[in-house]
């Protein structure tokens, strides 16, 4: 029974921490259905729009970036707290904004708690599950990504219909959209919550001296049976022979990063360039442009996240079985061939502003297997090995770099997509095929296995 009890107690302790996983993918799907709102109410073109859409991923960014130098020095669970504050904060603000500029500064100010959170989760759950776990509860990131984008849709498709499907229409006394932000509130504080019911990082214990608390930690996540005195000999040993992780640490002589580190940011960049979020932030707007009615294109984006959360699951089951790098590799080629189908599709013309038939199935169905692909490969495997292929020193602030490489990535294809797909949408879908063909050979070259091993081996 004790075997079962301390992998529940872990599960649970993955789930919480991975609640900022949840916050990240409610944030970044509950804004499709305030963009139409937003562009009308303050009256913005489609660039401006895309500025004050993807301002956020700046906030991320930087989050992400000092996430992890924080976390070194006042405990992992703190950042989630402050992360938790943050959030709250912002999804108030930018429900009731005054006006465009204030809006925009209360999405980076979530965008900040975001980037923080999408961090120390996939840190602090690498740090706490036992190594036979670790995959599976590491893609808790992911899954609570994707079932944040979910359950945001299904939450602004209710809040639509309330208002008589007008994203202005009023609530509440306020208009739709703003009902939309504003109920980031709930899992916001759900999660300050939770942080409160977690313990600290039994690493970071161990690295601030605090022995005893560290030993009872490891004994509660990878169970009694284990000799502690031995595991946390070992980690800190594992430590001490690291020192104190520092930004120079990550470079490896002069100016250039150690090569572990850019493997880190190319698997982030590649997550992003295959245009993953342009599936998700501009999906109902997609369909429509193929002829969809609005209320009908929402339903198609929601099966998109249905699609998602059952390729996530598919990960889930295999990251330990199959191991990380087969997972990549199947995932970039299903990528590959939808995304070209897509490029194929959206080559043809429209007739009166649909695509033809056979090209307009054609692109339906390829959107959703290539959201399939990649949420049963890169969407997980990514988060996984940022969590643990750095060794033990410069986990946090290498996960730092690279995750900020993500959200620049991510800012770049959010707010580039509105003007490329008008100036020829195949062609964009064209360039996402060719960065899922190149992440091919990137990992047979670079990516090395972590299935299965503790942390401590990968130094």
């Amino acid at each position: 029974m004790a075997h079962a009890d301390h992998l529940a107690h872990v599960i649970f302790i993955a789930a919480a921490a991975a609640m900022g996983g949840f916050l990240f993918g409610y944030d970044s799907a509950v804004i499709n259905g305030a963009v139409e709102a937003i562009r009308d109410r303050y009256d913005i073109g489609s660039a401006a729009l895309a500025q004050v859409i993807a301002i956020a991923l700046i906030g991320c960014a930087v989050g992400a970036a000092t996430a992890g130098r924080i976390a070194d020095r006042i405990g992992r669970i703190r950042v989630m707290q402050i992360a938790a504050v943050l959030f709250t904060v912002s999804a108030v603000g930018s429900a009731l904004p005054f006006a465009l500029w204030d809006f925009a500064l209360w999405r980076v100010v979530g965008g900040f708690a975001i980037g923080m959170a999408s961090v120390i989760g996939p840190a602090y759950i690498a740090e706490v599950s036992p190594p036979a776990y670790r995959g599976r509860l590491g893609s808790f990131q992911q899954a609570a990504i994707v079932i944040g984008i979910a359950i945001s849709q299904l939450v602004n498709w209710s809040l639509l219909n309330a208002a008589d499907g007008k994203q202005r229409g009023q609530l509440i006394g306020l208009e739709a959209w703003q009902v939309m932000l504003g109920v980031m509130v709930v899992p916001a504080v759900l999660y300050g919550l939770l942080s409160l019911a977690i313990p600290e990082s039994p690493r970071y214990l161990i690295a601030v001296g605090k022995y005893e608390r560290a030993r009872q930690i490891l004994g509660e996540v990878e169970g009694y049976e284990c000799n502690l005195d031995n595991r946390v000999t070992e980690i800190e040993l594992a430590m001490r022979r690291e020192e104190k992780s520092t930004f120079q640490d990550l470079f490896g002589g002069g100016f250039f990063f150690k090569p572990i580190v850019w493997i880190g940011i190319g698997l982030s960049v590649f997550q992003q360039f295959v245009g993953i979020n342009v599936a998700f932030y501009y999906s109902s707007t997609l369909w429509q442009s193929v002829g969809v009615d609005p209320t009908d294109s929402f339903l198609y984006s929601f099966t998109t996240s249905i699609i998602n959360i059952i390729g996530t699951v598919i990960a889930m089951i295999f990251v330990d079985r199959v191991g990380r790098r087969p997972l990549a590799i199947v995932g970039s080629i299903g990528m590959v061939i939808g995304l070209a189908l897509e490029a194929w599709a959206f080559s043809f013309d429209l007739v009166d502003g649909k695509l033809p038939a056979a090209q307009g199935w054609t692109a339906l169905i390829a959107a959703h297997v290539f959201v399939l692909f990649f949420a049963l490969s890169w969407g997980v495997v990514v988060w996984v090995m940022l969590g643990e292929m750095f060794p033990n020193k410069i986990r946090a602030a290498a996960l730092g770099v690279a995750a900020s490489a993500q959200w620049i990535a991510n800012w770049a294809i959010t707010a580039s997509f509105p003007s490329l797909s008008d100036w020829n949408l195949s062609a964009t879908y064209v360039i996402y095929t060719v960065f899922a063909a190149l992440s091919i050979p990137f990992v047979l070259k670079f990516v090395k296995e972590t299935k299965g091993k503790t942390l401590e081996e990968m130094g």
